[in-house]
Parts: structure tokens; C-alpha cells; sequence
């Protein structure tokens, strides 16, 4: 992942900074590492300095260091935006977390906004919007009439809902993602909101989609009863997740949340819901590795 590219505040360690990047990308990095810790002595409150110090650390094989280094960055964050606690979660150095900040979710997309598509589907080999279209009109063909795109994103999901769906509402939680899914003008409206506290106070929906997004929740309990509530009696409810062989979900060195397949079904029951398709897909390629994943549509009981 591209290191989040923010100034210290201070000229000088901003080029120090660059420099000890430069070492990085060569391989050198027990020297790159140093050379930002110099830049740190000039920038001491600098957070995302100290978070990609940890990345360096981690790398020259100094998880004590690199522990050091994200402890200091959530101290002078406590946000978080720069995710330094699933980080410390990873090595085993903090607690267990059943879902990321949201401040380093917004971040993140904020960061990525600008190349997010041609990122992601022109060297990512990104294809599940079209995936889930797919499962969608085999599961119920002809039209809906109102649709939630949870995670909307820049709007990949919501071209290719549009045809289908009298009026479609995305949401999402980088103003900057926003930004590019409106100038597409696919939507009817767009929110800008926090999946984990979200809450919909108009009509319910008869689908909600939720496409590579739940990866960026970990435990599923409360998303799922939020779109119970937004669903009308047998309205559909399409998402993916990225797989987990056992257990029920689990944070990823990505710092993205996988989940088994039995942890899904479980959570949906529990919520009355009934699942039509839960299959196997290919999400993306990562490292040139696909990444695997399951294609889900269930359906809310409907109301007695």
C-alpha cells in the first residue's frame, strides 16, 4: 500500500523524510528507517511520520521498534487515521479489534479517491460490481424500486444498478468518494455517513447492496440488523466478503476483515434472513494473487 503522502510541518523533515523513502524503495530498510527517525527529531508530533516508522521497522525485522513507533502515532492520534492500532493487533502487540477506526477508514478513501478506479480496475482486475449485477438479475429479474448502495464508493455498483432501480441512494464515508460518485450523476442521492452508526429514515428499500465494503467492518452483527431494518419484507440484501477458512472473521495483514462462511450464514439467520446464493468469487488480485471471496444474496422473511 502506498504510504499516505502528508507534510510534517517542518521543510527540512520533509526532505529527510523523502530521502529515507527513496532508501526504502531500494531495499535499505534499517537506513531508511534511521534517516525518518532523524526527521522525527525535527517533526516530534508528527503521527504519520511515526506510523510509517513503524512500517519501516516492521520491515528491517525490529517488531519492538515498529511497536514503538505505532504506540507513539496513536498517542498523538488518537483517531487513529492513520490505523496504528490494527497494526499493533497484527504483531500481537494490542488488543483484538472487531472493527477499524473510522477515522482510518475515511482516510484511506480520502487518500484514494483521485485513482481509486484505475487502481482498482485497471491493474487490480476489479470485477465484482458486474458479479453481483449478475446474481441480482438471475435472482429477481425486472426493476426495483428503491435501492441502497451501502459503501458506494465512486459509484462502480451504481452504474450498473441504475438501469434496474427507480430511484437509487448511495452512501458512504469519504467526502472525497463522494465527490466522484456524484459527478457521475447515477445517483439520486448520496450521504455521506459511517456504515458502523448508520441509521436510514426514509421508506424502506427492496435492495441493498454492499459491494467490497464489509471487509472495512469485522464483526457483522450490527451491519446486519441495520439493513434488516432498511429492508422491507422480502427485499434482497447483496454483499461479498473476502473468505476466512474457520472461525468467524478475522483482521488480514491488508488491516481488511475476512469472514467464513458459516459466520455469514449464522449472522444473516439470525437476523431473518434467508440466503439464496452464498458462492465462491474472485474479488480482485492483490500482489498478483486473487483474492478470494463469496458473492452473497439473502432475502428478509417477509412481515407476518
Amino acid at each position: 500500500m502506498k504510504p499516505l503522502q502528508t507534510s510534517s510541518g517542518d521543510l527540512n523533515a520533509d526532505r529527510r523524510a523523502d530521502y529515507a523513502e527513496m532508501l526504502f524503495a531500494s531495499g535499505d530498510h534499517a537506513e531508511a528507517a534511521e534517516l525518518l527517525l532523524g526527521a522525527l527529531d525535527l517533526a516530534p508530533r508528527w503521527a504519520m511520520g511515526w506510523f510509517r516508522l513503524g512500517e519501516m521497522q516492521e520491515a528491517a525485522g525490529r517488531p519492538d521498534l515498529a511497536a514503538q513507533a505505532w504506540t507513539t502515532s496513536l498517542k498523538l492520534d488518537p483517531a487513529d487515521r492513520q490505523g496504528a492500532a490494527l497494526k499493533l493487533q497484527l504483531i500481537g502487540r494490542g488488543p483484538v479489534a472487531t472493527a477499524p477506526p473510522s477515522a482510518f477508514v475515511e482516510t484511506l478513501f480520502d487518500h484514494y479517491a483521485e485513482t481509486f478506479e484505475e487502481m482498482l480496475v485497471g491493474k487490480l482486475d476489479y470485477r465484482l460490481p458486474g458479479v453481483l449485477d449478475a446474481i441480482i438479475r438471475q435472482t429477481e429479474p425486472g426493476r426495483f424500486r428503491l435501492a441502497l448502495d451501502l459503501g458506494c464508493g465512486t459509484g462502480l455498483m451504481g452504474e450498473r444498478l441504475r438501469p434496474i432501480v427507480d430511484r437509487l441512494e448511495g452512501v458512504d464515508i469519504s467526502a472525497s468518494m463522494l465527490r466522484k460518485a456524484r459527478a457521475k450523476g447515477v445517483y439520486d442521492a448520496l450521504t455521506k455517513a459511517d456504515l458502523q452508526r448508520f441509521s436510514y429514515p426514509g421508506e424502506k428499500a427492496d435492495l441493498v447492496t454492499s459491494a467490497d465494503v464489509l471487509i472495512y467492518i469485522g464483526a457483522l452483527e450490527g451491519i446486519v440488523a441495520t439493513v434488516a431494518s432498511l429492508l422491507a419484507g422480502g427485499g434482497l440484501f447483496v454483499f461479498s466478503v473476502e473468505s476466512l477458512d474457520g472461525g468467524d472473521f478475522a483482521l488480514q495483514p491488508s488491516r481488511r476483515y475476512a469472514h467464513s462462511d458459516s459466520y455469514v450464514r449464522r449472522i444473516l439467520e439470525a437476523n431473518g434472513f434467508s440466503i439464496l446464493t452464498l458462492k465462491p468469487t474472485t474479488i480482485r488480485q492483490d500482489r498478483r494473487q486473487p483474492v478470494n471471496g463469496l458473492a452473497v444474496v439473502a432475502r428478509k422473511g417477509h412481515a407476518a
